[in-house]
């Protein structure tokens, strides 16, 4: 049975700064962000390795997604962090948690950057930022990672964080496009109890 994280207190989303990013919350009113978020979602890329619950194809439906972001931050059911350059503020990417299990003391993590800013560590800090804070300030003891079978580019990702991998979890994630059939998942997994990664930022 799964618990609801405590509400945060203050803002939304705390502002963490680090390896040169931001992390904030999303504003589903700023147009900037609604276009960064419908843009994520319909990156052939990201719709390779991942099926959302409701398909994102226009501002509104992207709006309408952010809101509820937002809404499950104030609930305490999730954090869902927009990445930005620190020094001029560009959108960058995502990273987030949503799965919160606080009997386990348990949560799934995932990430996402847009085309333009791959090949730059992105997807690596950002993660690395918002893992210190989800085990310092949720007091969670384990944050898993699953991504599809062949994406090699996550797995050095969760690697070079400290995610060790766990297995190979059959049928666990849809396959692109569809949600009626499904391929095998890289699951990896890092303890608050693990050693911290060494880190070249």
């Amino acid at each position: 049975m799964s618990e609801l994280l405590e509400p945060f207190a203050g803002p939304p989303a705390p502002l963490l700064d680090g390896y040169g990013l931001r992390l904030r919350a999303w504003d589903p009113e700023s147009a900037g962000d609604v276009d960064a978020w419908l843009r994520g979602h319909l990156d052939p890329e990201f719709l390779r390795w991942n099926t959302p619950l409701r398909d994102i194809t226009d501002s509104a439906a992207a709006r309408e997604s952010l809101l509820g972001k937002v809404a499950a931050m104030e609930a305490g059911t999730g954090v869902t962090f927009c990445v930005t350059d620190a020094e001029d503020g560009t959108v960058l990417g995502q990273v987030g948690l949503n799965v919160v299990d606080r009997v386990q003391s348990s949560a799934n993590v995932g990430y996402w950057v847009l085309p333009e800013a791959r090949g730059q560590g992105v997807a690596a800090r950002s993660l690395r930022l918002a893992t210190v804070w989800f085990f310092a300030h949720i007091g969670l003891h384990r944050l898993e990672l699953g991504h599809g079978l062949g994406h090699e580019a996550s797995c050095r990702i969760a690697e070079r964080c400290g995610f060790r991998y766990e297995g190979t979890l059959r049928g666990a994630m849809w396959e692109a496009g569809r949600r009626d059939a499904w391929r095998d998942v890289h699951c990896h997994a890092r303890l608050a109890t693990d050693p911290d990664p060494a880190w070249q930022g």
